[in-house]
C-alpha cells in the first residue's frame, strides 16, 4: 500500500530528517578533497567519493525511519520507478559538486518530502557553513546552525516584501550556471543588484529573506529544487515556472526528471506583477 504523508506526519519527522541530513554533511567533510576521486556521468557533471558517501547515509537512514516511502535519489535514479504519485523523498546529497571540487564551502545536502507532486518539507543544508534551512508548508521556516552533529536551536525565518520603488532588488545568481533570459529577468527588475551564490544555498537566502529572486531559465534537475522550493514556499514565498505556474515534482520520469526553468520569489505576491 502507498503512504500519503500529510503536514502534520511530516512534522513528526522533521527532527530526525535533520539529523540525517546533517549526518550526511559530516561524510562529505570527512572527505579529502585534495585526493579524492572525481568521476563524470553520462551528463558531464561530476561525482565524487562523498557524493556517494553522503547517499548511503540518507538511503539507509530513511529505509529506517520511512522504508514504506520511496526514495528518488540522483546517484540512484536507474532504481526510480515513476510516476510518483503519492509521497516519495527527493535527494541531492551533494548539491554543488562543482563547488565542492574546487575548494568552496557552498554545497548542500538537499532533501525533499513531496506528497502528490508538490513539495511539502525541505530541508536545505550547507555543511561547511554549520548552517541549514528546513521549512514544512503551512507551519513555516526556520534557519539552524550546527557544529559537527551538534544540532543549535532554530530560528524562525519569513522571506521579505517585495522592494518599494527605489529600493533594489537583490538576485541569488549562480557562479557556475547562467544564461541570457535568466540575465535579461533580472535586468528587467529596479536597481537590481546580483549577489553569487552557490547551489541551494540561493534557496536559503532567499527564504531568510537576505534575496528577493532567483531565477533559472536554463534546465535543471528536481532533485536540485525540490527542497527548496519546500522551504521559500514555508518562508512566504513561492517557486514557479517561468509562466507563473506551479512546479510539479516525480511525475515526469521520461523527461530525466528535469524541471525547463523556475524563478524563486522572496514575495509571493511579486508573482501576479510579473
Amino acid at each position: 500500500m502507498k503512504r500519503i504523508i500529510d503536514a502534520e506526519a511530516a512534522a513528526g519527522l522533521m527532527e530526525s530528517l535533520t539529523v540525517l541530513v546533517v549526518q550526511a554533511g559530516e561524510a562529505i567533510l570527512a572527505v579529502n578533497r585534495a585526493a579524492m576521486r572525481v568521476d563524470g556521468k553520462q551528463d558531464g557533471s561530476p561525482v565524487t567519493e562523498a557524493d556517494l558517501a553522503a547517499d548511503r547515509i540518507i538511503a539507509d537512514g530513511l529505509a529506517e525511519l520511512a522504508g514504506d516511502v520511496p526514495t528518488l535519489s540522483e546517484e540512484r535514479t536507474q532504481l526510480a520507478s515513476p510516476p510518483f504519485r503519492d509521497s516519495f523523498f527527493l535527494i541531492d546529497p551533494l548539491d554543488g559538486t562543482k563547488e565542492f571540487v574546487a575548494g568552496r564551502d557552498e554545497f548542500t545536502v538537499n532533501l525533499a518530502l513531496v506528497t502528490r507532486g508538490v513539495p511539502l518539507l525541505g530541508i536545505v543544508s550547507a555543511p561547511a557553513l554549520g548552517l541549514l534551512w528546513r521549512g514544512i508548508v503551512g507551519r513555516g521556516a526556520e534557519r539552524v546552525t550546527f557544529d559537527g552533529a551538534v544540532i543549535g536551536a532554530a530560528e524562525p525565518i519569513h522571506t521579505r516584501k517585495l522592494p518599494g520603488q527605489g529600493e533594489p532588488w537583490v538576485a541569488a545568481v549562480s557562479r557556475s550556471h547562467g544564461d541570457k533570459k535568466s540575465e535579461a529577468f533580472i535586468d528587467a527588475r529596479p536597481n537590481a543588484v546580483r549577489r553569487t551564490v552557490g547551489s541551494a544555498v540561493k534557496f536559503g537566502r532567499i527564504a531568510e529573506g537576505t534575496a528577493d529572486i532567483y531565477p533559472r531559465f536554463g534546465p535543471t534537475s528536481e532533485w536540485d529544487v525540490g527542497a527548496g522550493c519546500a522551504v521559500v514556499t514555508a518562508a512566504g514565498g513561492r517557486v514557479t515556472d517561468g509562466k507563473g505556474r506551479e512546479l510539479r515534482f516525480g511525475e515526469r520520469g521520461d523527461t530525466g526528471f528535469i524541471i525547463s526553468e523556475f524563478i524563486a520569489w522572496g514575495d509571493a505576491q511579486a508573482v501576479r506583477l510579473y
